[in-house]
Parts: structure tokens; sequence; C-alpha cells
């Protein structure tokens, strides 16, 4: 409710201020307001059963999660961390990043039953990843960074439709794009 939602800005302040006060020359959100990186921009999609959690391999079965579902057609229900960039650009007159999570990696973070084709899926979540990154950008955000670290699990999946995938997602951004592949 409206206590959580003031809790998450007070934190995202916070972790503003370190930021500035560590002489940072680029601020992030901190993500504070995220349960989860995936699941903080899974949240806004329509499509996805969270009800319905199943224990699933992720990271090439390198450690099982319990994750949430795709059990229809992937669209966006609104804006995602409009609240958040909206509140990090109004209080810091740094460059502001903003971080999303990259195609492959939320495709390797769900479990499937809808779409039947990793690729499919990749690039449905791309189209959405997209709108977001673009209406971010129109926030004022100055940097967006996709995060995959399934980049380095997947390498073949990665050069045959990740960094396609990866391409849709940022296409159109004008602001500075950074891809994350994390070990």
């Amino acid at each position: 409710g409206p206590e959580l939602q003031q809790a998450k800005a007070d934190a995202t302040l916070l972790w503003i201020k370190a930021q500035e006060d560590a002489g940072l020359d680029t601020i992030g959100d901190g993500e504070m307001s995220r349960q989860h990186f995936v699941h903080g921009f899974l949240e806004k999609v329509s499509g996805i059963d969270f009800e319905h959690k199943v224990e699933m391999g992720i990271r090439n079965d390198r450690y099982k999660a319990m994750v949430p579902q795709v059990v229809a057609p992937l669209r966006l229900k609104g804006r995602v961390h409009a609240f958040e960039a909206q509140l990090a650009r109004a209080h810091t007159k740094k460059k502001l990043k903003f971080t999303l999570p990259g195609p492959l990696t939320i495709v390797d973070t769900v479990a499937d039953r809808f779409y039947g084709d990793r690729q499919k899926m990749a690039m449905a979540f791309a189209e959405l990843l997209n709108q977001e990154a673009l209406a971010l950008q129109a926030d004022g955000v100055d940097i967006i960074q996709f995060d995959e670290p399934a980049f380095n699990v997947y390498m073949k999946e990665a050069a045959d439709w990740g960094v396609q995938a990866m391409e849709c997602a940022a296409h159109g951004l004008t602001c500075y794009m950074e891809d994350n592949i994390c070990s």
C-alpha cells in the first residue's frame, strides 16, 4: 500500500544521496523498489502467472529457483519503472542510469507454458523491454543498462539470437546503452 510505496521512495532517495555524497558522476536508483531485477520488470507484464510458481533450474541448471510461468501472450500492463525513474530524475542533476533485465536472462528466469520456443519468447520480451526503455529515456534517463548474466552461460544462444533480442530491446534509443554480461 501507500506505506510501502513511501518506504521505497525514501530508500531510493537515501541511495541517491549516498551516491552523490560519494562523488559519483552517474547515479542509479539503486533498484530499491524491486523485489528482483527480473521479477520487478515482470510484475507489470500480463501473461505472467506469479500465483503458480514452479521450481526450475536456471543459468543452465546451476541452481534451482521458484519462477513465475508465462501462460499467455506477453503485454505490458502499463509503465514498469516510471515511479522510480521520475523520482530519481527529480532528485539529482547528475547523469542517471537505469537497469533493466536482458531478454535472454528473462527467458532463463521464467517457465514457458505458452510460447514453446525460447527465441520467440525472448523477442516478445525484447519488444516489451524496448517500450519501457524508450519511456525511461523520455523520463530523462541518460543511460539504460541491460543486465544479461545468461549470456555467459548460454553462449551459443547468445550468438544465435540473444544479441538480436538485445538489439531489439535497444532499438531507437538515443541515450547511452550498456549491456552488462555478469559473471
